[in-house]
């Protein structure tokens, strides 16, 4: 069992090869379709299993600005149809090959380091790009081409399981049963009182991000901002005092994006998103390079987004086994790890890989050997948007004087290059065999 279950495991191939494994047996059901819930059941679908999605909101909408996927989520991708969607995010994505990572000191506007984008590669390319417009293609991908069923505005209740089965609870009244349910439907997910026993709730991280995306039409006609649409796709960072302002051009200069990452107190126990006012952003933004500012007084809108957290669950697996938290709702990230979205999907490919190599008789077993293969890597991913926040809110000047890369954003090898198809694949028959 040990020297063949992993070869089995590893599906470098396309969805046609993935199909024509036997079918599983296993009905998955998925409450979610974010990048974490549609990667879930993309995957459930590549190992043989019957998945569905549910999802409250009522009609897809682009909606939302830049959002960043690591070459360990672009392996994923790749895989999807001989890397067919790959190339159509890709498309979509910023190309900083040329221009980089600029990053200036938050006064004098200087550039205290100019950090090369490394290349493109193939077959784990990192992402980056508008969050409507690429979740656009995945979620088109798993309905249109996979003809995976995705049911809109269907709000979930209530989550249950038995030994037996596991489902959820329409706000219809319409109650559909699975052998596995996957909670991915963020850090509010019913799913979370039923795993831990007890209703928690978000809490601030003490941080708020405001964020933006608008047409270049003010920025290129302003000859203070004009330079950056005139070089096409670009990335410059301002970092400050316990604040970070990073700005972007995208699709050869046409589109603009900027986040500012600042301390906030506010109570979020009720929503965390709410529109922002450019007046408060210009009050953090005084004393800062006038750049910024000729920036920001472009936006047309944005949003004021509370950065929440979570205390580290002790499980992500309820009692029964049979109801599994995915992404967000397991673990939230901070923006400043770019890892958020990337992990989720990890979450989705183990799921999905653990499942097909237990069999529908010990799912119990798979979601408990899929959480060991995860647990301690999504802790260490984790704690990167800690330190890589403070290390630019609390920098050293003299130090970056000294050494201009330690103002870097970091790139580490240990979380880019991991395939966790590949690592969830060869973990599993150990693991498994404390659960089975």
């Amino acid at each position: 069992m040990e020297s063949d279950i992993p070869a089995a495991a590893i599906n470098t191939g396309n969805i046609g090869g993935a199909s024509e494994r036997t079918g599983t047996g296993i009905k998955v059901i998925v409450v979610g379709a974010g990048f974490g819930g549609l990667t879930a059941a993309i995957e459930c679908y590549r190992n043989g299993h019957n998945v569905e999605i549910y999802e409250s909101f009522p009609e897809l909408k682009p909606l939302g600005d830049i959002i960043s996927f690591g070459a360990n989520a672009g392996r994923i991708f790749y895989r999807w149809s001989d890397g067919q969607v790959a190339e159509r995010l890709i498309s979509l994505s910023i190309d900083l090959a040329e221009y980089g990572f600029r990053i200036h000191k938050w006064d004098t506007g200087e550039v205290v380091f100019h950090q090369k984008t490394p290349p493109r590669s193939v077959e784990s390319p990192v992402i980056n790009g508008h969050r409507g417009e690429l979740h656009t293609v995945v979620f088109d991908y798993a309905q249109n081409e996979l003809k995976i069923p995705i049911h809109l505005g269907q709000t979930v209740t209530e989550y249950f399981e038995d030994d037996q089965q596991a489902g959820i609870m329409l706000s219809s009244g319409e109650k559909v049963i699975g052998d596995v349910v996957l909670g991915a439907d963020g850090v509010r997910s019913k799913a979370r009182e039923l795993v831990l026993g007890y209703m928690d709730k978000p809490k601030s991280s003490g941080y708020a991000v405001w964020r933006a995306w608008f047409p270049n039409t003010d920025m290129i006609t302003d000859p203070r901002t004009s330079e950056f649409c005139d070089r096409g796709d670009t990335f410059n960072g301002w970092i400050g005092p316990d604040v970070h302002f990073l700005f972007s051009t995208i699709k050869g200069g046409k589109d603009c994006c900027w986040v500012l990452t600042h301390k906030d107190e506010h109570d979020i126990d009720e929503s965390w998103s709410f529109p922002g006012k450019l007046e408060e952003v210009f009050e953090v933004l005084d004393g800062w390079d006038p750049v910024c500012k000729a920036i920001v007084e472009k936006t047309p809108s944005l949003v004021d987004w509370k950065l929440v957290y979570r205390d580290p669950l002790p499980t992500w697996i309820s009692k029964l086994g049979r109801i599994a938290l995915v992404g967000d709702s397991a673990h939230p990230f901070l923006p400043t790890s770019a890892q958020g979205a990337t992990q989720a999907m990890e979450d989705g490919v183990s799921i999905a890989t653990c499942l097909r190599l237990a069999g529908k008789m010990h799912i119990p077993a798979a979601l408990r050997t899929h959480q060991d293969i995860r647990y301690e890597r999504v802790g260490a991913v984790q704690k990167t948007g800690e330190t890589t926040r403070d290390r630019w809110h609390k920098t050293d000047w003299s130090k970056v004087k000294e050494d201009p890369t330690s103002i870097a954003f970091p790139r580490e090898d240990w979380i880019h290059t991991y395939d966790i198809e590949k690592e969830a694949a060869l973990g599993f028959p150990s693991i498994f065999q404390k659960y089975a």
